[in-house]
């Protein structure tokens, strides 16, 4: 049970692969989409949760995401110079 809690704060599966939870942004590249993963994060000075934001580009084999729909996305080996994510599912579809 700890271990899930541990994984779930982490962002790491059971397998030593980290997931996130992001919008995908752009998907006008041919099988990749570009997913916004934000984060909060104390600032250690000022004792205030700060947002992050990350952009990741993510394989998306079947060119099935579309702009605004909420994704989970799993690290993967290289696929490219700037793409070592791929698309587990996608949670939520944009309105």
């Amino acid at each position: 049970m700890e271990e899930q809690a541990v994984a779930a704060k982490t962002g790491q599966a059971k397998s030593g692969k980290k997931e996130f939870v992001g919008i995908v942004k752009s998907d006008k590249m041919d099988k990749t989409i570009v997913v916004t993963i934000e984060t909060t994060a104390l600032h250690p000075l000022y004792k205030k949760y700060v947002k992050q934001v990350k952009k990741v580009k993510a394989h998306d084999e079947t060119n099935d995401a579309k702009i605004g729909d909420r994704v989970r996305v799993i690290e993967c080996r290289p696929i490219s110079k700037e793409k070592c994510w791929k698309l587990a599912e996608i949670l939520e579809r944009a309105k």
